[in-house]
């Protein structure tokens, strides 16, 4: 699905970031650092993919705060762009509860 040995960093849109962190109460580093630690659950965001391929990923923050991110890949898919942060739902929060360690 994603190589992320070809991904070299982040890229964020201003509007998304303040969104996410003034909405959601998540910041830039706090939703970094969901890929960085296991379990990462993605899966791709088909019902919104009509201009860019995006994807959904579930994840915890070095502070075990579970979240849900929304992003796409830029620059020949080197940068995730994050769209979207927040905590997980409830069904979310279950799923990714039940994923392999």
């Amino acid at each position: 699905m994603i190589d992320f040995d070809s991904v070299v960093g982040f890229e964020w849109d201003a509007g998304n970031q303040r969104k996410s962190e003034v909405k959601h109460g998540v910041t830039q580093v706090g939703a970094e650092e969901i890929f960085f630690n296991q379990p990462l659950l993605l899966s791709a965001d088909d019902k919104h993919s009509d201009e860019e391929r995006r994807y959904l990923a579930l994840g915890k923050t070095s502070q075990a705060r579970a979240l849900t991110l929304i992003f796409t890949l830029r620059q020949g898919e080197t940068l995730i762009r994050v769209i979207s942060a927040r905590d997980q739902h409830r069904k979310e929060r279950l799923l990714y509860e039940q994923a392999p360690q």
